[in-house]
């Protein structure tokens, strides 16, 4: 496998797979650079060798070509502030082939959305909502060979392909997995964002100091089973906060009002803790949370006990009582992982909850803990209290660092290897 380090891209044009799939307010904004930030130290060196670079990314879920609400055009100038140098723009990924083609050594391009097309995905859009499972695979099989031809012609820009994309290197997509099959072994590698994220997992999951504790929120049981089910086999704690852990209170008998959980997973949730208990991992749970009688930044609060909520109000927030607990657990912790949010973090009135997670992981951290922290809502919580850089490492890749973590092929990384 090819090492960027090693590589010089004087006088060649790459084409490079990153993740501008960053957060933008109503206006079209940039609110949070981090991704773009991330992708500039392989972009720099490209350019610093006398290369060109193409930079390619999705943006959002859009279901049209195109849909400029998710067009990376509100991005170009962010993008030219932070790599340094003028950003060219292609209103369409594949009708790029004359600027490509133009591009001189020192100079940047940055393709359109390629979700725009179906063909990125590999996934149809204009099934029938009821359509068979039958149908769906038929439809899906018609559209690879498009896929195929998407990423070549993609790949028809440039002499080197680099994949610098964490985020999405767990899908087996045209732009992160087949467009490496028309690049030589010697012409295509990982990016130093990437390899600085397999570093991180590693040293998380193959170089473990105990004790070992995960943090593990966000809404729902059922996009994190696999995950939860791994890390019995690794951790010594679990704290389990936010929406998900509704599911396992109303399945050992609890009230929970009108809390978010998925009746389907109760058996799952409790299979979880019987195995948790053989396996002698401590599961800490809420012990109280803050209702809200609306889902609303304006909704009236009060604590409840998790096994106790009355109809009519729903789990917010952590607890002071279970923040109290979750201390102590982290504070006593040598390796610390980190994936999403212990309350309904978008609303200020209910986002202490992970603000103090994230204050805990960082002094945990400065008490000589590795913290890896990785997800959306907990690298935003991390980047708006000023700590990121006061834990080891934030991943840019939620999803992708959760897969890595259940000991997951990704399909990015292996297209690179060759695996």
């Amino acid at each position: 496998m090819q090492n960027i380090d090693n590589y010089n891209f004087k006088g060649k044009k790459a084409i490079v797979r990153v993740d501008f799939n960053v957060p933008l307010d109503e206006n079209g904004k940039l609110t949070d650079d981090t991704r773009i930030r991330g992708a500039l130290p392989t972009l720099k060196k490209i350019l610093a060798d006398g290369g060109a670079v193409i930079m390619m990314s999705h943006m959002g879920k859009p279901k049209k070509n195109p849909d400029m609400k998710f067009s990376l055009g509100q991005i170009v100038d962010a993008v030219s502030e932070r790599l340094g140098v003028p950003v060219k723009f292609a209103p369409d990924c594949m009708k790029a082939d004359e600027l490509a083609k133009n591009l001189k050594p020192g100079e940047a391009l940055l393709l359109e959305n390629l979700r725009f097309y179906p063909e990125e995905e590999g996934k149809p859009r204009d099934l029938a909502k009821d359509a068979s499972d039958e149908v769906k695979a038929a439809a899906k099989a018609a559209l690879k060979p498009k896929q195929k031809e998407f990423a070549k012609h993609l790949a028809s820009y440039a002499d080197c392909y680099v994949n610098d994309a964490f985020g999405t290197a767990h899908r087996k997509h045209a732009s992160t997995a087949v467009i490496a099959d028309f690049f030589d072994t010697d012409n295509k590698m990982l990016g130093f964002l990437m390899n600085k994220e397999i570093t991180a997992i590693d040293n998380v999951m193959n170089n473990i100091q105990r004790p070992f504790t995960a943090i593990l929120g966000g809404s729902k049981v059922s996009s994190k089973l696999g995950v939860i089910r791994s890390l019995l086999d690794k951790v010594d704690n679990l704290i389990i906060g936010g929406g998900m852990g509704f599911t396992f209170f109303k399945a050992q008998g609890g009230k929970i009002g009108d809390s978010l959980h998925e009746d389907d997973l109760m058996p799952e949730a409790l299979s979880v803790l019987e195995e948790a208990k053989k396996k002698g991992v401590n599961i800490s749970l809420s012990v109280a949370t803050v209702a809200g009688d609306s889902f609303s930044n304006d909704a009236h609060q009060k604590v409840c006990d998790t096994h106790n909520i009355p109809d009519g109000w729903e789990g917010m927030d952590a607890s002071q009582a279970s923040l109290d607990n979750w201390k102590k657990i982290i504070m006593a912790s040598k390796t610390i992982l980190w994936n999403g949010p212990v309350g309904v973090f978008e609303f200020p009135n209910f986002a202490k909850g992970t603000e103090t997670i994230a204050k805990y992981v960082a002094e945990a951290t400065k008490a000589g803990a590795y913290s890896l922290v990785g997800g959306g809502d907990s690298v935003a919580a991390i980047n708006k209290f000023g700590l990121a850089d006061q834990v080891s490492y934030v991943s840019t890749g939620g999803g992708a660092m959760l897969e890595a973590i259940e000991g997951k092929v990704l399909p990015g990384i292996a297209a690179i290897k060759g695996e």
